[in-house]
């Protein structure tokens, strides 16, 4: 048998990749707050700790306006965040 199909299979590693917590509207809307940081995130256990990357995804509705703070928003999030009459902060970006 070749050596190569002797050889076991290796895949290739990012090492620069960012890895996101996320985070679906869905479950920030259950929040009583009207300002949500990564604090509030950690307080009502959506996150483990505030050193985190955090997006929010787009998954369900909001029901009443927020402001949401997080480093990454996806598309259908900031626009549903918007329609509601709140703002999608982006922190960690200069």
């Amino acid at each position: 048998m070749p050596l190569h199909r002797r050889l076991p299979k290796r895949g290739f590693n990012n090492k620069f990749r960012v890895e996101y917590t996320e985070v679906n509207l869905d479950r920030l809307d259950k929040l009583p707050a009207a300002e949500i940081g990564l604090k509030e995130m950690v307080d009502y256990r959506l996150i483990h700790s505030e050193s985190e990357l955090v997006k929010v995804l787009g998954r369900g509705k909001l029901s009443s306006p927020k402001t949401i703070q997080a480093h990454a928003f996806s598309q259908s999030a900031v626009k549903k965040i918007e329609e509601s009459g709140g703002k999608a902060i982006t922190i960690g970006k200069e």
